[in-house]
C-alpha cells in the first residue's frame, strides 16, 4: 500500500464566519484561527480545511464565491491567509482550501461580463438557453425554477441553486484552463489540497435532465488531475452526495488519477426517509448503519483508494444529535461514534465544535434562522411549528452556530454581537470545561488521536469484520504484524450481550466503565469497547 500523509492525518474542518472573531464585529476571521492554532495542535489537528473565505455576497455565505484570487474583507485579506499557512506549518498543520467549481456568484466578473452580450467571451463560461430550447423545462415546476431569464438577451441562464449561483459550462475549455489556473495559483500559497464542493454536479447535461454523473464528468477530473494535482502530494476530497461503492471507485483508485478520497454520504443518509429529502427525519436504523459501515470497510480496495470517516460538517446536524438520543445517553452515543471514526480504516473528519459536544439548537422563531434553506422552509410552510421542529432537527445552522469558547458573554467567540445567536447551553458545554474534564469528549478525542497517530495498526492496517454478534452491534478486528485492536460497538439504545470475555488489561478505549467480566458481556446502549492485543 502506498504511504501518503492524508492517510494517516486527521483533519478538523472550521466554517470561519463561526470559529473565532479576532476584531469584536462578530464574525470569524482568519486571525481568530490563527489564534487557536495553539488549540489545534493540541487536540493533535494535521490539517484544517476551511469553508470558503473568498470574496462573496454572501448568499449562501461563501458557497457564492465573487472573485476566486480575492479573500472576503469579512475574514481579513491574503496577507492573513498567508500568515495562517506559515504560522500553521509551524504547528504541524496544513490548510485545505474548499473549492466551488460547480458555479459562482451572480456578481462575479465572469457572470457580470456574460450578460453583456451573447458575443462576450465570458458569455459562454456560463450554460445560455433561448426560450424555445428549453420549452419543456420551462412547463414543469422542478426544472422551471433551475432556469433565470435575463430579458436583455433574450436567453436564459442555468443554476441547480439559488438564481444568484450561475452554473459553470464546463464543456468550454477556456473557463476550464481559467480555473485550473486558479487552482494552481493556491497551490502556490502552499495549501496542501482541496475539498471540492459538489463535484458530482459538473459534467451536467440539462438539455437531457442530467444533472449528477454526466458523462463527461469523470474526463473533466483527469484533465484537471493533470493540471493541477500530478506530481504533487495533495489531499483532495469531493463532495459527492450521489456516490456509492461503485462510483466511488472510479474517483479515488489510484489508476484513475482524479481524487484521492470522497464524502459519501450514505451512513448519513439513514438520517432521512429513503428516497426523500432531510426534511424528512427518521431515527437511524442500527443494522441499516452497520451494514453500510461494513460495506464501505470491505468492498473497497485499500490497496488502491482511500476512505473519509466523518459524522458531520457545516451543511448537515450536529454528531451529538445525530442519533436522537436523550441526554442519559447523548455522551456515550457520541463517544461510540467518534470511536468507529478513529477504528475504521480511513481518514477521520472532525467538524468544529464536535470534539466540544456541541448539539443541535431548538430554533423557536424564523428571527433565529440565518440559512436561506431553512428560512425558505419555514416561510412556505403551513405549519410554522413542525417548520421550526424539523430545522431544529435537520437544518443547516445547527452546525453554523459559534464556537463555544467559554462561559463568558457570547461564549468567548467575539467580544461584539455574533452574526448568529449563541446556542445557549454554552454555560454546560464550552472548550474550557471540556479541557478540564479528563472524562469529557474533548478528551475523548484527544486520546483516540493520539492513538491514531502512534498505531501503525490504524492507519495501514488489515480490516476484519467479527460476525458471531447481535444485529445491532459493529465488531472488527483491525491488526498488522504488531499486533491487533478488536472493537465492539452497540449502534443501538438497548443492551446487547456478545459472548466474548472481555479483559480489563486489555481495554484501551471505553465509554463505560466496566463493571463485569466473564464468558459474555452486556454492552449497555451505545457501548464501545476495544482491547489492545501485542504481537
Amino acid at each position: 500500500m502506498t504511504k501518503h500523509w492524508w492517510k494517516e492525518a486527521v483533519v478538523y474542518q472550521i466554517y470561519p464566519r463561526s470559529f473565532n472573531d479576532s476584531n469584536g464585529d462578530g464574525i470569524g476571521d482568519i486571525q481568530g484561527i490563527i489564534q487557536k492554532l495553539p488549540y489545534l495542535e493540541k487536540l493533535g489537528i494535521d490539517a484544517v480545511w476551511l469553508s470558503p473565505i473568498y470574496k462573496s455576497p454572501n448568499i449562501d455565505y461563501g458557497y457564492d464565491v465573487a472573485d476566486y484570487y480575492e479573500i472576503n474583507p469579512e475574514y481579513g485579506n491574503m496577507t492573513d491567509f498567508e500568515e495562517l499557512v506559515a504560522k500553521a506549518k509551524k504547528h504541524q498543520i496544513k490548510i485545505i482550501m474548499d473549492l466551488v467549481l460547480n458555479h459562482t456568484s451572480s456578481e462575479h466578473k465572469w457572470f457580470k461580463e456574460a450578460k453583456k452580450g451573447t458575443d462576450n467571451p465570458y458569455h459562454d463560461y456560463y450554460i445560455w438557453r433561448k426560450p424555445e430550447q428549453i420549452k419543456a423545462q420551462l412547463e414543469h415546476e422542478w426544472t422551471r425554477n433551475q432556469w433565470t431569464f435575463v430579458p436583455e438577451l433574450g436567453q436564459y441562464y442555468f443554476h441547480l441553486f439559488d438564481y444568484r449561483q450561475p452554473d459553470l459550462n464546463w464543456n468550454n475549455p477556456q473557463m476550464r484552463q481559467e480555473l485550473y489556473k486558479m487552482m494552481n495559483f493556491w497551490v502556490e500559497k502552499g495549501v496542501g489540497g482541496f475539498r471540492l464542493d459538489v463535484i458530482d454536479l459538473i459534467g451536467k447535461d440539462p438539455d437531457h435532465g442530467v444533472t449528477v454523473n454526466g458523462p463527461k464528468l469523470h474526463p473533466y477530473l483527469k484533465e484537471m488531475y493533470e493540471a493541477v494535482f500530478a506530481g504533487k502530494d495533495l489531499l483532495t476530497v469531493g463532495e459527492t452526495w450521489s456516490a456509492g461503492i461503485k462510483e466511488a471507485k472510479q474517483y479515488i483508485y489510484e489508476n484513475s488519477h482524479e481524487l484521492t478520497m470522497v464524502f459519501e454520504f450514505q451512513p448519513l443518509l439513514l438520517s432521512q426517509k429513503r428516497g426523500m429529502d432531510k426534511w424528512h427525519p427518521v431515527r437511524i436504523n442500527p443494522q441499516l448503519l452497520k451494514k453500510v459501515l461494513l460495506n464501505w470497510q470491505t468492498k473497497l480496495d485499500y490497496e488502491q483508494g482511500w476512505n473519509t470517516l466523518f459524522w458531520s460538517n457545516h451543511d448537515l446536524a450536529r454528531t451529538a444529535s445525530l442519533l436522537k438520543t436523550n441526554d442519559r445517553h447523548r455522551i456515550a452515543a457520541q463517544k461510540m461514534l467518534v470511536g468507529l471514526q478513529f477504528f475504521l480504516k480511513g481518514t477521520p473528519f472532525i467538524y468544529q465544535g464536535d470534539e466540544l459536544g456541541m448539539i443541535n439548537v431548538n430554533f423557536s422563531k424564523i428571527e433565529m434562522l440565518r440559512d436561506p434553506e431553512s428560512i425558505d422552509l419555514v416561510k412556505k410552510s403551513d405549519d410554522k411549528k413542525t417548520a421550526l421542529r424539523l430545522v431544529s432537527q435537520k437544518g443547516r445552522d445547527n452546525a453554523r452556530t459559534p464556537m463555544q469558547w467559554n462561559n463568558s458573554s457570547q461564549a468567548g467567540f467575539t467580544t461584539g454581537k455574533s452574526w448568529i445567536d449563541i446556542n445557549p447551553n454554552f454555560l454546560q458545554i464550552n472548550a474550557q470545561i471540556e479541557e478540564a474534564d479528563p472524562n469529557s469528549i474533548f478528551n475523548f478525542y484527544r486520546k483516540l488521536i493520539a492513538i491514531k497517530k502512534q498505531s501503525s495498526i490504524l492507519k495501514y492496517g488489515d480490516f476484519e469484520e467479527i460476525n458471531d454478534v447481535p444485529a445491532e452491534v459493529l465488531a472488527f478486528m483491525r491488526s498488522d504484524e504488531t499486533g491487533s485492536y478488536r472493537v465492539f460497538a452497540n449502534l443501538s439504545r438497548k443492551a446487547k450481550r456478545i459472548n466474548y470475555h472481555i479483559s480489563r488489561k486489555k481495554v484501551v478505549v471505553q465509554n463505560y466503565p466496566i463493571k463485569e467480566t466473564g464468558a459474555t458481556y452486556l454492552l449497555k446502549p451505545y457501548e464501545l469497547l476495544v482491547e489492545k492485543t501485542y504481537n
